[in-house]
C-alpha cells in the first residue's frame, strides 16, 4: 500500500508544473509524427537517433533554461550542462527510438529532476496510449491525474516480470534474467519505460533490466516509490545519478527481496555491465 508521506520541500509546484509543460511539448511534437515513417541514423553506441529526438530535446532544454537558468541538464542527445548543480534535469526525448521508427506504440518521453544526485521528480509520457505517470518525492504517484498503487504479488512464482531488451545485457547479466525467468509465472518483453509505468499501476509485479543509461531510468525511482513499490540496482542500492543501469523494480518489498537474493547468489551485481544499443 502506498504510504502518503509529507511532500518533499525540494519538489515544488513550479518543478512539477515545468515537468508537465515539458511533457506536453514533447507529446505535441511526437503526435505530429504518428503515421509518418521517420528515418533514423546510428550513433557511435549503435543506438538510433532521429531529427525528432534532437528537436524535442532542444525545445525542452530551452524551456528549462528559461525557467531555471541555474539548473543543470543531462540529455541523451545533447549531453550534459552544469551537471554539478544541485538541481539537474534528466531528459530522454524519445525513450524507445527504435520502436518509434518501427511504429510500435510503446515509445515516449522521460523527464526527471534530481536534487544532489537523487531523482525526486519523475515523469513517463506515452502519447500513443494517452498515458502519463508522474511521481514526486513524498507524494502519491498519478497516472493521468489519478493515484495509482502497486499490487501485492505474494511470491515469485505468481509474478509477471518485464524486461525491455535482453540484448542490452552482458552474458553474466543474462544469467540473472534466466534465473528469474525460470522462477516467475510469465514474462513480457520490449515495453521500454512503459514497463515501469505499468509496474506502478499494479499491472505487473517485477521489472528487470540492465545496460541502461541515466536518461533511461532517472524517473523511475520517484514513480515506483510513490506508488508503494521498490526499485534499486542489482546490489540493492537505491537509484541515483551514479547508478550503473542495472534495475530491479518490484511491487512490494518482499518480492523485491526474493528477486534480489536470486541475483546476488549469481554474483553479477558488480560484473562488467552490458552496453545499451539499438534503442
Amino acid at each position: 500500500m502506498t504510504q502518503h508521506r509529507s511532500p518533499d520541500p525540494l519538489v515544488g509546484d513550479d518543478h512539477i508544473g515545468l515537468a508537465t509543460n515539458l511533457a506536453d511539448t514533447a507529446r505535441r511534437l511526437l503526435l505530429q509524427e504518428i503515421g509518418s515513417r521517420p528515418e533514423g541514423s546510428f550513433k557511435p553506441d549503435r543506438s538510433f537517433v532521429t531529427q525528432t529526438d534532437l528537436l524535442i530535446e532542444l525545445r525542452l532544454r530551452e524551456m528549462i533554461h528559461a525557467r531555471f537558468p541555474d539548473h543543470g541538464i543531462i540529455g541523451e542527445e545533447h549531453g550534459g550542462q552544469d551537471v554539478g548543480a544541485s538541481h539537474v534535469w534528466v531528459l530522454d526525448p524519445i525513450d524507445g527510438t527504435a520502436q518509434f521508427i518501427a511504429g510500435m506504440p510503446v515509445y515516449g518521453t522521460l523527464i526527471a529532476l534530481a536534487v544532489d544526485g537523487v531523482p525526486v521528480l519523475g515523469l513517463i509520457d506515452i502519447p500513443s496510449i494517452d498515458a502519463r505517470w508522474l511521481g514526486a518525492s513524498g507524494q502519491p504517484t498519478k497516472r493521468n491525474e489519478e493515484i495509482v498503487t502497486v499490487r501485492g504479488c505474494p511470491a515469485l512464482d505468481q509474478a509477471i516480470m518485464t524486461n525491455s531488451n535482453q540484448d542490452y545485457m552482458s552474458p553474466a547479466e543474462r544469467s540473472a534474467l534466466d534465473r528469474l525467468r525460470g522462477l516467475t509465472a510469465t514474462r513480457i518483453y520490449g515495453g521500454a519505460s512503459l514497463n515501469y509505468g505499468l509496474l506502478a499501476s499494479g499491472r505487473t509485479d517485477l521489472a528487470l533490466d540492465a545496460g541502461q543509461q541515466i536518461y533511461d531510468f532517472a524517473p523511475f525511482r520517484p514513480i515506483i516509490e510513490g506508488a508503494g513499490g521498490t526499485i534499486t540496482d542489482w546490489s540493492g542500492r537505491l537509484l541515483t545519478l551514479e547508478s550503473d543501469g542495472r534495475l530491479l523494480g518490484a511491487g512490494n518489498a518482499a518480492l523485491h527481496k526474493a528477486a534480489l537474493e536470486e541475483i546476488l547468489t549469481l554474483n553479477v551485481g558488480s560484473a562488467a555491465p552490458g552496453t545499451k544499443r539499438a534503442g
